[in-house]
């Protein structure tokens, strides 16, 4: 038996029932707000979720069900059976992907993923090279839903429940660490859906701001980072879209051919299993030509070898500290990625670009125009949070200089 994994059904011990109830309402508004198309009576949703996050699963599924939509219900590996698979599994096992998957992704019309980790470091002994192995052969299948997102026939959002592994990596107590996830996402107002509407229309008027602007690069300065990107052709700033809960972040895809600098990285990351902290990355003629972390250092690069486009920058981000309550580390990229604090944050994403970015109608892209545009492409999407003050500029087309964002506020 693995130790230090909780098998306990611990959000209902945390989270009230009015909390869940109203934390599943919030779920759907944002399924529902991240689609382009209405969803119709009959459509399939996917819930997938981890063994603690038993109770919003079954709340999930009675409202669901009480709209039409046909559910289905998924539970995920414990984190045994993950370490297991990747330990004892030939590569075969790991790249298999069954006909049956193919299928179902062309009729699914939602995803809705609840986090709730029984283990962060289960998979710390791992060679990543078998975790990189499944995820590549799994692009197939993203890429699957990718297109039907960009027709406006799919939608995603995720969300987190509190865990004692979460609360305990993230040096918090389970009670301290749930009033952060209860704070931020509303779920001590009387209609939290009200205040999601609220940050709605805010953002809307800072992307709309950002996107009236003719911007050729953007550079951020801080303590430890500098750092030049290119936004590129047909580009456009999203967020606040529905597809995560909390979700504060305002973010595009630029085109990774012209990212220059240095980016780093102080809060730390749990990713497959792994734990990576101080990660410094620096960026030439688009590509990362040097990489360090204090801790992971070898895991870190075993990700930057995953494909081609693992080296490339597929996503920048700004969060405005007045929209986000949340001011702890939670080791949970979800929350950490919205931090605000102080001054806000910034992170970038190494891997896949969001193809939601493009400008134009997204139903129309193609991959070779998506290559021809600087859309980084690759099976990592790895996001990288720096919560120092910093500046963030933009030079125009026109060759005038601006401050996009200080101290943690967007300049609109």
């Amino acid at each position: 038996m693995m130790t230090g994994i909780h098998r306990i059904k611990v959000t209902s011990m945390i989270l009230t029932k009015t909390e869940l109830e109203k934390y599943a309402d919030v779920i759907i508004w944002g399924l529902e707000t991240a689609r382009r198309k209405k969803f119709k009576p009959y459509n399939i949703i996917q819930i997938r979720y981890d063994f603690d996050a038993i109770d919003l699963a079954e709340i999930l599924h009675r409202k669901l069900i009480r709209k039409k939509m046909i559910t289905i219900l998924r539970a995920l590996s414990t984190p045994v059976m993950e370490k297991d698979f990747f330990t004892y599994s030939d590569k075969k096992l790991r790249t298999f992907i069954g006909k049956w998957e193919n299928i179902y992704m062309d009729d699914l019309n939602g995803n809705i993923f609840l986090s709730a980790p029984a283990s962060l470091t289960h998979l710390k002994n791992i060679d990543p090279k078998r975790i990189n192995e499944s995820t590549v052969a799994r692009k197939k299948l993203r890429k699957i839903l990718e297109k039907r997102e960009e027709m406006g026939l799919f939608s995603w959002t995720l969300c987190t429940l509190p865990t004692p592994e979460l609360a305990k990596k993230a040096k918090l107590s389970l009670k301290e660490y749930s009033a952060q996830i209860v704070k931020a996402c509303f779920l001590n107002e009387r209609d939290p859906i009200s205040n999601w509407n609220e940050i709605l229309k805010n953002s809307m008027e800072i992307k709309k701001w950002l996107n009236s602007l003719p911007i050729e690069t953007i550079r951020l300065e801080s303590e430890k980072c500098d750092l030049t990107i290119l936004l590129g052709e047909k580009r456009k700033f999203l967020g606040v879209s529905g597809h995560n809960i909390p979700s504060f972040e305002i973010f595009t895809s630029p085109d990774w051919r012209g990212t220059e600098g240095i980016y780093h990285a102080n809060l730390p990351s749990y990713r497959n299993g792994n734990y990576v902290e101080e990660i410094t990355l620096e960026f030439q003629k688009g590509e990362v030509v040097k990489a360090r972390a204090k801790k992971g250092n070898a895991f870190l690069k075993k990700m930057l070898e995953m494909d081609k486009g693992a080296k490339r920058l597929g996503e920048f981000s700004l969060t405005d500290k007045r929209f986000s309550r949340i001011n702890k580390f939670m080791a949970d990229t979800l929350f950490d990625e919205n931090f605000g604090g102080n001054y806000g944050n910034c992170h970038i994403a190494i891997g896949t670009s969001y193809s939601d970015t493009f400008s134009g109608n997204t139903a129309n892209l193609t991959q070779k125009m998506k290559n021809n545009l600087g859309f980084n492409d690759s099976a990592l999407h790895w996001d990288l949070i720096n919560t120092e003050n910093k500046t963030v500029t933009a030079r125009l087309k026109t060759g005038e200089k601006i401050t996009l964002y200080e101290k943690g506020i967007f300049k609109y």
